[in-house]
């Protein structure tokens, strides 16, 4: 009788002729090891942007807003764009960590630490938008309900904004202690490898005296069950309620019902295409290309097939409805001929080349299967996610009732470096994540190795994984 847990003719999710000691030297070895030279490239180049960024966000602070390209008619473009941009791409890594956890998937196993920890890092870039946008972001205690200067003024309760705070803030502190909370036991297997005594030291702290005794990983598995079925509710409840910022006004092309189901779908799309973006390059740099396979890359671009018909549904739905109401001001929201002719044209047609048209490539599996096509258009799919945020709200409102109040929106230098500032200090923080912290869960990725391994496989079809 077979001693195997899984059908023999399912694809390895763990290939080469792996023991449990090789999987965590393999992991272990971009931690112990130098920095390569890939490694410092990126390093510096994301560093100049975070500078160029910092400096930018210091000169809008010094002088205020009125160095970004607002106007009366248009009070939010790029930093709310970037916002909910930001939030979006935070939106996959709980799914992989808690709605795959709890759904028994293994092949997140391989994937979940780099997207919980993408989570952390995008939401963070997310948060400085709203404070800055303030104008006096020393007073960002007022969105909190707590007495302040002025006695009994309190926060306004009927806010989406509010909503807002309270929301990515919870989503934060979950994703952050289920993160830190699976890395407890890699910390305490590189405490017991590395070499040199003040890293063992820093990881002996770090691994919170972690023994792996049968108790020790009892309590890890309750936890992680609690944090996953707490984590779940806030995958479709964050983006809803970003939503929401949108749907509970009355500016033409925002008030619509459809806008929290389609933002999390939405969300997920670009949060796993930048899942994509980021795995295709973490398993050339640091050699990973045994755990991160191609079938990983093929059930992630699944999702976001999945998603992304879901998105390209409701841009259908948005679009028909404008123009079967006859209202006149639906010629000018984000989805509808106003658009797409319009001065913003050019916004319209990116977000649909990109997130409709370009994705469709995903269902030829040789490109589904196929890590240079996979990188490329997952960076595709983000930019144009990006160009939907920005045409939701830039074309909605430079197009008022009044035709009096009508404007165009123009981005200034600031605009533009305190978004590439984000992004420079987004891909600081993975970068050095990934240099000193384990980017796959060895761990967990032990306990299927005899089942899906490679080598405990049958050895056809094993080469044509590689």
């Amino acid at each position: 009788m077979s001693s195997h847990y899984e059908s023999p003719y399912r694809e390895p999710l763990v290939l080469g002729d792996k023991t449990y000691q090789q999987i965590s030297a393999d992991i272990v070895k971009p931690i112990a090891g130098p920095a390569t030279r890939s490694w410092w490239i990126a390093f510096g180049i994301s560093m100049a942007l975070f500078l160029w960024g910092s400096v930018c966000i210091l000169y809008t602070i010094g002088i205020g807003i009125g160095v970004w390209g607002l106007n009366k008619t248009i009070g939010w473009a790029w930093d709310i764009t970037n916002f909910v941009w930001w939030v979006g791409i935070g939106h996959a890594g709980t799914l992989i960590s808690a709605v795959l956890l709890l759904f028994r998937q293994k092949w997140r196993l391989s994937i979940n630490r780099s997207a919980e920890a993408m989570t952390i890092f995008a939401v963070m870039q997310a948060a400085l938008f709203p404070i800055i946008h303030m104008g006096r972001p020393w007073l960002a205690y007022w969105v909190f309900p707590i007495p302040n200067n002025f006695g009994s003024l309190w926060v306004n309760f009927n806010s989406p904004l509010l909503w807002d705070v309270f929301a990515i803030s919870t989503y934060f502190s979950v994703s952050l202690v289920f993160w830190y909370m699976g890395l407890i036991p890699d910390f305490a297997m590189i405490r017991d490898k590395v070499t040199r005594p003040a890293l063992r030291k820093i990881y002996a702290v770090l691994s919170f005296g972690w023994a792996g005794r049968a108790k020790h990983w009892q309590r890890f598995e309750e936890l992680s069950l609690v944090l996953a079925g707490l984590a779940t509710p806030l995958v479709f409840s964050v983006h809803t309620i970003v939503s929401f910022d949108f749907s509970t006004s009355v500016v033409k092309g925002w008030h619509s019902t459809v806008f929290p189901p389609y933002f999390v779908a939405g969300a997920i799309f670009s949060g796993f295409a930048m899942v994509q973006t980021l795995l295709s390059v973490v398993r050339k740099v640091l050699r990973l290309e045994d755990y991160i396979t191609r079938l990983h890359i093929d059930y992630m671009n699944r999702v976001i097939l999945l998603t992304g018909g879901i998105v390209a549904v409701a841009y259908i739905t948005e679009f028909f409805i404008a123009w079967y109401s006859g209202s006149p001001f639906e010629d000018y929201i984000y989805l509808s001929w106003g658009a797409a002719t319009g001065p913003y044209w050019w916004a319209f047609w990116s977000l649909i080349l990109c997130n409709i048209a370009i994705p469709q490539l995903l269902w030829i599996r040789s490109i589904r299967r196929n890590f240079v096509w996979t990188f490329a258009i997952s960076i595709v799919i983000n930019i144009g996610m990006w160009f939907e945020r920005f045409t939701i709200i830039v074309v909605d409102l430079s197009k008022d009732y009044l035709p009096a109040s009508w404007s165009m929106f123009s981005p200034t230098f600031v605009d533009i470096g305190v978004f590439l500032g984000t992004i420079g200090l987004f891909f600081v923080l993975f970068l050095l994540y990934s240099k000193n912290f384990p980017v796959i869960a060895q761990a967990e990725l032990k306990t299927i190795l005899k089942s899906s391994g490679d080598h405990y496989k049958k050895p056809s079809g094993t080469d044509a994984q590689r």
